[in-house]
């Protein structure tokens, strides 16, 4: 290999947010309370590595509460679930943690609380994405998806009078915003929510590509293909004009991409942990980099409560027992 890699630039910030720490020390801590198996409907955050680490451990990843044996310990995940799945596991009688990120549930109960008010929806999402089948889940009927601007201009709404619109959270902040204003355009009456549906880690990560790549010759994404956030940083790289690709791993690292490649920008979805940076830094060390350095970023200070029964005193004993 021919490759000129000199230098690693690091986004910041990038990896976990806070909503996946949370929902994966739901699922760690369930195991080391209740011992395994510990039941997870859908995989408990999009990443490969996350999840089989889980599955080690004693987590069983499931998609229909039928594979969930009576009594079980059940936990959704991260991308938050319909009321049809609340209401089968609460009639299945599971012992139940709801990992659901606070800013999806946050969604969840405005959605509720407009209904009440006679509200239906548009929502800006991925179709067959978690998230959106959870959001729209939450009512029977009355919201509607939409994609893109030209699925804006093909929707069929009940009444406009009472519309709103409510986002996924893992979105383009740029592309939600160039929909949103295709659907005031159509319905000049939408509510839009008070606050922007879309994370505040989605939004920083984003950011902090959008000052990086410009400055590198191409951009590293660690990321599973699954992951809406991290494919979202990818293509906004790609969109800024700079060459980028999401790894899982670092074996998916491929030396003809950093043929004539002096500078690595590298950064991770929201759901990828830190040590996969580490790895594929390594492996970038191979082919070649030196320094390795980090651009100043915003620093996050979110945290969010773990759910009664795991975040208490209960589980002061057993944390001092096994501080791990």
């Amino acid at each position: 290999m021919n490759a000129f890699v000199e230098e690693i630039v690091l986004a910041e910030p990038r990896g976990f947010c806070a909503g996946v720490d949370r929902a994966i020390e739901i699922v760690e801590r369930a195991l080391k309370k209740f011992g395994a198996p510990i039941y997870v409907r859908h995989e408990i955050v999009h990443n490969t590595y996350v999840v089989n680490d889980l599955k080690a451990r004693g987590a069983i990843f499931i998609e229909d509460l039928a594979e969930v044996p009576p009594g079980a310990t059940l936990v959704f995940s991260a991308h938050g679930v319909s009321q049809a799945v609340r209401v089968e596991a609460a009639q299945r009688g599971f012992s139940v943690f709801d990992a659901t990120c606070p800013l999806v549930t946050k969604v969840h109960m405005e959605v509720a609380k407009l209904h009440k008010a006679g509200y239906d929806f548009i929502m800006i999402g991925h179709k067959g994405h978690p998230e959106v089948e959870g959001t729209m889940g939450q009512l029977t009927e009355g919201i509607y998806l939409v994609e893109d601007v030209a699925d804006v201009a093909r929707v069929q709404v009940a009444q406009s009078d009472k519309l709103a619109v409510v986002t996924q959270t893992t979105l383009s902040v740029d592309d939600a915003a160039e929909i949103l204003a295709a659907v005031r355009r159509r319905f000049p009456k939408v509510r839009q929510p008070k606050q922007q549906d879309i994370c505040y880690a989605t939004q920083n990560r984003q950011d902090a590509v959008k000052v990086l790549a410009p400055t590198v010759d191409i951009l590293i994404v660690v990321g599973s293909p699954t992951s809406s956030n991290s494919n979202r940083l990818r293509e906004l790289a790609q969109r800024l004009g700079t060459d980028a690709y999401m790894v899982d791993t670092p074996d998916d690292l491929k030396p003809e991409w950093f043929e004539g490649k002096r500078s690595v920008g590298l950064t991770a979805g929201a759901s990828a942990p830190e040590i996969l940076v580490r790895e594929v830094i390594a492996r970038l060390r191979a082919f070649g980099a030196v320094t390795v350095r980090s651009i100043p970023g915003v620093e996050e200070k979110v945290h969010f409560p773990l759910p009664m029964g795991l975040g208490d005193r209960s589980m002061a004993a057993l944390d001092a027992a096994d501080p791990a």
